[in-house]
């Protein structure tokens, strides 16, 4: 996993929607699960999204502790 990736999970906030302002580490499995279901947006933002969701699911949430 790339540490840039990484790093940007736990400080890029999300930009829109019920969770604007909220840091892409703390968003909840529910509102990933349904990005996954509609698509992921373009660009960084999809891909950290859907890295988040990964890690939720594979329960890797370990990997974010030291970099908070």
């Amino acid at each position: 996993m790339d540490p840039k990736t990484l790093t940007q999970l736990v400080t890029m906030e999300m930009p829109f929607g019920k969770y604007k302002g909220t840091k892409i580490c703390n968003l909840p499995e529910n509102y990933l699960l349904w990005f996954k279901q509609q698509g992921f947006p373009k660009g960084t933002l999809g891909v950290l999204l859907e890295t988040m969701l990964e890690i939720r699911i594979n329960g890797l949430q370990y990997l974010l502790e030291p970099l908070k």
